[in-house]
């Protein structure tokens, strides 16, 4: 059932149940006009069955003849009941006649021997049974057709009478009933598959326009709403809807101005630590030219300060990229690129020569951003460095619609409870170095570079040890309508593990 709509579903209730009533309302009134035209029709016959019996073999002689016995059955037979008639008995010269009133079609060997031995056994007679003989019947089916057999045996020594009636009258009376009967069922049925189809219609319109609202309200048109009319359920229904698509609306924009302040925080923040962290950089650049010439207790100090200021650099450049990828504002640059190329110039550019196997043919082409490409490729193959140890093996493979560039390590791989947030913000695996040189937003980013083309990373062990980092870019990326010039520094600080 669940397979069927709810219309359908409804119309078969309906539909089962007025079959149901009317059926069985049909059954009884069949059953009922049945039983009372056989009732009619079989006690008609056998009251003057029994009055003609009386009447007619009353004036035969003591000792009758067969032709006695035949005049009598025929005067039984012309009756306006229209039954036949055989009368058996004992006549002159001590044997016994049957005498039908219709030789072929009325005989002894119709009559039931059940029927012949109850009209024959004689009953005691008391208080409760004044009679020692009783009138008997019994319905039977003579060439497909139904009849009515009775039969009594006259008190004080007369003969035996038995009636044959047909009940192809009433068969055909009770057929016809039949048929009105199994009219008026189906067009009780079509009559309850229109009252259900407008039952269904009143019931489920209210419910669509409920799943229509529902669906806009789950695409984000949060102003969905319901017209209320009615003080049914139903209406009840809709006005919870409403309720609820309301209170949906007024948290969802709450929640949208909250996150757009925090974006506009974090951007504000960024840009305003743009400036002062630009004095910083030249004067941490001086000071490390200059390391060579200062006091060796200071030097430490001075390394420190240094690379923490690097840090910091990294760290805001990384959360002015992140914000404008939660605005919505970061765009593709597209050209097209030899991958060989691009992976040698990104490990080139860092001096990752000696420690990076690449397995890549010239020649691979595909359109896309170079600098993002650039951004993901330091992520993956620097982390791979860091956290996995060399050598790491960066190798390409291009299907008819993709691009698949896989990093693998040499390293312990990645620890199956950290393999679900090895792209989350700010995710490190070991809390023992929250100070580690990564703010844990490498791994990130390269995620929404390869979103923004179209594409994805995934992260997993592979079999023969170390982890692996599939990127996985469409050939022609979409273009974009604006490019984002914006330079994105690409540290390989994916702290993900």
């Amino acid at each position: 059932m669940r397979w069927i709509s709810l219309r359908l579903r409804l119309m078969l209730v309906f539909a089962l149940v007025a079959l149901a009533a009317a059926v069985s309302a049909s059954a009884i009134a069949y059953w009922l006009n049945r039983d009372a035209v056989l009732t009619r029709t079989q006690n008609a016959a056998l009251d003057d069955f029994r009055k003609s019996l009386q009447d007619n073999t009353g004036s035969l002689p003591l000792v009758p003849t067969c032709a006695d016995l035949q005049e009598a059955a025929d005067r039984m037979a012309a009756t306006s009941q229209k039954y036949e008639v055989l009368l058996i008995g004992a006549v002159k010269g001590g044997t016994t006649c049957a005498a039908p009133s219709d030789r072929d079609l009325f005989t002894l060997s119709v009559v039931p021997k059940t029927l012949v031995t109850a009209v024959n056994r004689e009953r005691k007679v008391d208080e409760s049974n004044p009679y020692p003989y009783h009138l008997y019947w019994q319905r039977i089916t003579l060439g497909g057709k139904p009849y009515l057999v009775g039969g009594a045996k006259v008190i004080g020594g007369g003969p035996t009478g038995y009636l044959l009636k047909s009940l192809d009258n009433e068969r055909a009376d009770l057929n016809s009933l039949a048929w009105s009967l199994g009219i008026a069922t189906g067009l009780a049925l079509i009559g309850s598959a229109l009252l259900a189809q407008a039952a269904a219609s009143t019931v489920l319109r209210p419910v669509q326009r409920l799943g229509d609202a529902a669906r806009r309200l789950g695409e984000g048109k949060l102003d969905t709403r319901l017209r209320v009319s009615g003080t049914d359920e139903l209406a009840d229904l809709s006005r919870t809807f409403n309720k609820t698509a309301e209170a949906l609306q007024k948290r969802v924009e709450d929640l949208s101005s909250r996150e757009a302040a925090s974006r506009r925080f974090v951007a504000d923040m960024s840009h305003e630590l743009r400036t002062p962290l630009t004095a910083i950089t030249a004067v941490t650049e001086v000071l490390e030219d200059e390391a060579d010439s200062l006091d060796p207790m200071i030097a430490p100090a001075v390394q420190l300060v240094v690379s923490e200021t690097r840090r910091l650099n990294d760290l805001v450049e990384n959360l002015m990229e992140v914000t404008r990828f939660d605005a919505g504002t970061a765009r593709l640059v597209l050209d097209d690129v030899d991958i060989a190329d691009q992976i040698t110039a990104c490990i080139d550019a860092r001096a990752w020569l000696d420690a990076v196997d690449l397995d890549a043919e010239r020649g691979i082409m595909c359109r896309l951003d170079p600098r993002r490409l650039d951004v993901i490729l330091a992520n993956l193959i620097g982390n791979a460095l860091k956290h996995g140890g060399s050598p790491v093996r960066v190798s390409v493979r291009q299907t008819e619609e993709a691009l698949v560039i896989a990093v693998r390590d040499h390293g312990p791989g990645i620890p199956e409870d950290v393999l679900p947030h090895v792209f989350d913000r700010f995710y490190k695996a070991s809390a023992s170095r929250p100070r580690s040189e990564g703010s844990g937003l490498g791994l990130s980013i390269a995620l929404e570079n390869a979103h923004i083309h179209g594409g994805e990373i995934t992260a997993e062990n592979s079999p023969e040890g170390g982890a692996v980092f599939t990127l996985t870019l469409p050939r022609e990326s979409a273009p974009d309508s604006a490019g984002d010039a914006a330079p994105t520094q690409g540290p390989a600080e994916g702290e993900g593990r």
